[in-house]
């Protein structure tokens, strides 16, 4: 067997586990479309990736056969590396953000409606007294930024984050109108 060949198969189970790890995102948020052509993509890549390894898994001498076995192995735990890791570059979809502010002197909703977020505020009661429990809606990939933000007006703020699928707001109009999601996949920022 050429040297070569265990590396293309490593090289496609990267693809292909990377692609399926994107497209199973897609599927959760709910991009029918974009979802339906990277499943086209990694059945192609995976089906080209296990040809190589059964073209030589009955060849004798065992240690070079088992070059493919192991690089088949190997680039499907980098390919879920890679895949997670393109994942959250394209940080597609809204998170929800929930925060119980436990200090009563920091008012935080005015603080982040300053920085230009829509805020829903409730007053609350937890063990220690009052709480300001404030929800925002944000676009995923500037969720960090608004969490540091909030830590930093209010360190002891307990903070939620969730995944939305979809909203009603004006926010998601708003994100969608912005960028189509084909370009968002292919757009690294």
């Amino acid at each position: 067997m050429p040297w070569q060949i265990p590396l293309l198969i490593f090289l496609a189970r990267i693809c292909d586990v990377s692609i399926g790890t994107v497209r199973i995102i897609t599927v959760m948020r709910g991009h029918k479309v974009v979802a339906a052509i990277l499943g086209f993509l990694e059945s192609v890549v995976w089906l080209l990736a296990v040809s190589g390894v059964l073209k030589f898994i009955n060849d004798y001498p065992f240690p070079q056969n088992i070059a493919a076995i192991v690089a088949y192995g190997a680039g499907f735990g980098t390919g879920t590396l890679v895949g997670i890791l393109i994942e959250q570059k394209l940080a597609l979809g809204l998170q929800m953000i929930r925060v119980i502010n436990t200090e009563p002197n920091r008012d935080l909703s005015p603080a982040l409606r300053a920085e230009g977020l829509i805020v829903t505020e409730l007053q609350g009661h937890g063990a220690t007294g009052p709480v300001e429990i404030c929800f925002s809606v944000v676009p995923r990939r500037q969720a960090q930024a608004v969490i540091d933000k909030i830590l930093d007006y209010s360190p002891r703020a307990f903070i939620t984050i969730e995944d939305l699928r979809r909203s009603s707001s004006a926010l998601e109009r708003m994100a969608r109108s912005q960028t189509p999601a084909w370009l968002r996949l292919i757009k690294f920022k």
